[in-house]
Order: C-alpha cells, then structure tokens, then sequence
C-alpha cells in the first residue's frame, strides 16, 4: 500500500500575481505567486526530516505574502550553504525508512539538492530566496516570499544571468538586511556589487546604472564630509550663530538614506566635534545641553 502523508489540516494556496504597473514593469504579465514545486519540496521536507520523538507539529503558515514553513528536529547538513556547496543528496536521512519511501514515489529528490533546485527556481523567477532559520537547535523554519522586496534586486538578476548562485545569495542577504561574513563583503566590493558601511550595505554605483536606479544610489551614497562642513561654515557665515536644531535641520536631510535617524544625529554630534575639538573651525558659546555654535575668531 503506497504511503500517504495525512497533510488534511494544511491549506496553501498559489495564487496568480500580478504587477500592475505601466507595461515597462519587471512582471507586465501574471505569474504565480508560489512555484508549486518550492511548496511541495519545502513541505516533504519537513515530513521526511521531523524529530517525530519531539511528538510536535509540522505548521503551514500562509500569510498574504508569504509561507511559513516549521518543522522539529535539528537541521542535520548544519547549515543551508554546505547543501548548496555540495550539491548532492544527503549522507543521512534522520527517517530513512520514511525517506526512502517518499523517494520510491517521487517526493524528495534523489539526485543532487532540492533545496538548490528551490534557490535556482526562485532566482530564475526573480523573486527573493527562501529564508531558512536555524537559530533554534531543533526547529527548523522555511520561509518563502511570495512578493519583491527591493526591485534593484529584482532588475539585477534580470541583467546579471552570469552571477553564480553563491553571489545571488550574498546579495539576497543585503535587500533583506542580513549580515554578510567579512570575507564575503570583501568579494562583493571586489566586484563593485556593494558599498556603504559594513553594518549598512547597499547597492553600488556599477549595479545602480544596470538597475536603472541611479537616483536611490544617491540618496544612499555618503558625500565627504568636507561637504557637510562647508554647509556648517556657510550658514555661520551668513546667520553668526546656530543651535542643535539649527544644525539638524540643515544635515539631517543631506545624509546619507543608508543611516537612520539616530545614525544620522550621531554623524552630526562627531562632525561639530571635529570641528570643534580637532579642528577648532567652530565653538560653542552655549552650553552642553543647549549649545550655541559660532565661528571661532583666529
């Protein structure tokens, strides 16, 4: 009698998206929202590698946007990149009996990686990678996303057939605010793909023309700071004083979009301290708490 997974209780659905934006859109026709194959592997996954000693629950979270995948037992390549590395079938199934049943009937693969075969559909359909979450040690969650996140991402890979798959998952990283190991932020510069400071990496100059995206790479690029300081000297020159809130107001919205605000206000406090303290260009007649900034005489 063929085996049979009692998946009743779990309900997904791949809806049809649509781009609706002018015809000069990344998707101008309707795709789906979910490759049904990264659904089906993503799910016989979890029922072939479930810790069924743990006596827990494999969960299908469907969200507008997305599905979340959750399933027990620890994940026993040790991490997704050895799978993508290796490109071959697992050593060891944690049910071997139940493994080779759902390969006997065309459920999981037998040759090569289903998970790199789930990372290459999704790159060829330009949508962002699935998400595998191992920070629990013995819980594994998928997450699939069924929408663009950043459309320089989007446009890059439609531009850049020739990226190798370990570069796509690098850049992948960055449109979802994922910390890259050093060794691979110095590859990425290596090949003018990223820029910005290592806890804010964004898309670079080179890949900004390809992406047609010219004017987000200027809003996230940083300018000298010899820049700001001459803004700084300038308004002094022509009102002789300023506060704090004067001084925001004429930076805030010059920096760089890759900092946030509270980033921002710091680049402010250590320019006028350079100013101030190294340079002496400016000095505060004010006070610490309410400062009052003016040229210094010399």
């Amino acid at each position: 009698m063929p085996w049979k997974a009692d998946i009743s209780g779990i309900r997904v659905t791949a809806v049809n998206w649509k781009n609706t934006t002018p015809s000069n859109s990344l998707f101008p026709t309707e795709i789906k929202q979910y490759e049904p194959y990264l659904i089906r592997e993503t799910l016989h996954n979890c029922i072939a590698h479930q810790d069924y000693e743990l006596r827990g629950r494999i969960n299908v979270i469907e969200k507008s946007d997305e599905l979340l995948f959750t399933n027990l037992g620890k994940f026993l390549p040790g991490s997704v990149e050895n799978v993508i590395a290796t490109d071959a079938p697992p050593e060891k199934y944690r049910n071997p009996f139940l493994a080779n049943a759902m390969v006997n009937l065309n459920m999981i693969d037998i040759i090569g990686s289903g998970i790199k075969k789930m990372f290459n559909l999704q790159r060829q359909r330009y949508f962002p990678l699935p998400d595998y979450d191992l920070d629990e040690a013995n819980r594994v969650k998928v997450r699939i996303l069924g929408k663009i996140i950043n459309e320089n991402y989007t446009r890059l890979l439609i531009k850049r057939p020739d990226l190798d798959l370990k570069t796509v998952m690098d850049i992948d990283k960055v449109q979802k605010g994922i910390p890259l190991a050093l060794e691979d932020v110095k590859r990425l510069r290596a090949q003018g793909l990223i820029e910005g400071r290592q806890s804010k990496i964004y898309v670079s100059a080179p890949i900004a023309s390809l992406t047609d995206s010219k004017s987000d790479y200027i809003k996230n690029r940083a300018f000298d700071d010899e820049y700001y300081k001459d803004l700084i000297i300038s308004y002094l020159k022509k009102y002789k004083t300023a506060s704090r809130k004067d001084i925001d107001d004429l930076l805030l919205d010059k920096l760089s979009s890759a900092l946030d605000q509270q980033q921002k206000r710091n680049k402010v406090r250590n320019l006028l301290y350079g100013m101030s303290k190294k340079e002496g260009t400016i000095q505060n007649n004010g006070t610490s708490r309410n400062p009052i900034w003016v040229l210094k005489i010399r």
